[in-house]
C-alpha cells in the first residue's frame, strides 16, 4: 500500500502573532523546535520509506529533526513551498484587512487570491507535481510543507473542485493528513491528526483530543 502523509511545520513566532508568512523564510521558534523533536519519535515508532521537505527554513527544520530519529535522508523540494503570499507577506490579517478590504474578504470567501500572489489551484498544482515524483513504491511517502500547501495538495489528490476546498480545515502546526492509495484514486484517511497537549488543539479541530501517535 503507497501512502502519502502530508505534516505541517512546527510553530514559528509568525505563526504566534498571527503574521501571514507565505514565503518568508522564518525559523521555528521555541515551542516549534520541542514540537519537531516529539515528532522524531513518532514518525520513528512507523518510519517512512522517504522524506521529503519544503526547502524553507521552518519545514526544513521540522524534517530534519524526523529524519535524524528515522536514519533517512532528507531531501528538499521548492514546489512544497506555502502559498506566495505576494504584498501580504509578513503581515497580520488585521492589517491586510485595512489595506486590501476587499481582496481580503475575497480571498477568506476562498474567491480571489492576495495580491501580487499565488491562486490555491497553482499551488495544488506544484505541490502534486512534487508528491508524484517522489512517490516511492511501497509504503509512505512523508512531504513536510505549509498549512495551506497542505490543503491544497489533499484537494488536488481528491480531486475536490477548488470551490470546495475551504470544507478542508487547516492544519495545526505539527499536525498531519495522510492519504492512501485505493482502487479509485487517493483518499483521505486522517485529516488534523496530531501530538496532542504539546501542539495545543489544532486549528480548525473539533476538539483538542490527542491522536494516537499510529495517526498515519
Amino acid at each position: 500500500m503507497r501512502r502519502i502523509v502530508l505534516l505541517r511545520h512546527g510553530r514559528t513566532a509568525h505563526n504566534s502573532e498571527g503574521r501571514i508568512q507565505g514565503q518568508l523564510d522564518t525559523p521555528l521558534d521555541e515551542l516549534g523546535l520541542a514540537q519537531a523533536e516529539a515528532l522524531g519519535t513518532v514518525f520513528a515508532a512507523d518510519p517512512p520509506a522517504k522524506v521529503v521537505s519544503s526547502d524553507l527554513l521552518r519545514a526544513h527544520a521540522t524534517a530534519q529533526a524526523i529524519c535524524a530519529h528515522v536514519g533517512l535522508p532528507l531531501l528538499l523540494d521548492a514546489r512544497l513551498r506555502e502559498t506566495y503570499f505576494g504584498d501580504w507577506q509578513g503581515l497580520t490579517g488585521d492589517e491586510v484587512g485595512a489595506g486590501w478590504p476587499d481582496e481580503f474578504e475575497a480571498w477568506r470567501r476562498h474567491e480571489g487570491h492576495p495580491v501580487g500572489g499565488e491562486t490555491p489551484a497553482e499551488v495544488g498544482e506544484r505541490a502534486r507535481q512534487a508528491a508524484l515524483d517522489h512517490l516511492v513504491d511501497e509504503g509512505t511517502l512523508l512531504l513536510v510543507t505549509h498549512g495551506g500547501t497542505a490543503r491544497a495538495l489533499v484537494g488536488m489528490l481528491t480531486e475536490l473542485p477548488v470551490d470546495q476546498w475551504r470544507r478542508l480545515a487547516p492544519l495545526g502546526n505539527t499536525c498531519w493528513s495522510s492519504l492512501v492509495e485505493s482502487a479509485f484514486g487517493w483518499r483521505l484517511e486522517r485529516h488534523n491528526a496530531g501530538l496532542g497537549p504539546l501542539t495545543g488543539p489544532p486549528t480548525g479541530a473539533t476538539d483538542g483530543s490527542p491522536q494516537h501517535p499510529r495517526a498515519f
